[in-house]
């Protein structure tokens, strides 16, 4: 099996909570860099408000997923972050 590519055929889920500390992020990445390389799908629907500490959340995750050969997608972002994330030119990159 090639372990160099991300399995699509399912994916892991990563959820953030509204406001996420160093340590649920740390742990998050954590868990990236234990799972064999996939699709994740991280769960921002909770994130409020959406602000820096939001991006810097989501900006090392998607660095660690990268990492570890996973293929990061972001879902459920509101409106406030999509932009943000658009001033930072991150939409792209997170799959937004």
């Amino acid at each position: 099996m090639d372990t160099s590519r991300p399995d699509t055929s399912r994916s892991l889920v990563v959820t953030l909570t509204a406001r996420p500390g160093r340590e649920e992020v740390d742990r998050l990445c954590a868990e990236l860099a234990a799972a064999p390389p996939a699709e994740v799908v991280c769960e921002a629907g909770a994130l409020a408000p959406a602000g820096l500490a939001a991006v810097d959340a989501l900006a090392r995750l998607k660095l660690a997923a990268t990492r570890h050969g996973h293929r990061l997608r972001v879902q459920g972002a509101g409106p406030e972050l999509r932009a943000l994330l658009r001033l930072t030119g991150l939409d792209g990159t997170l799959g937004l």
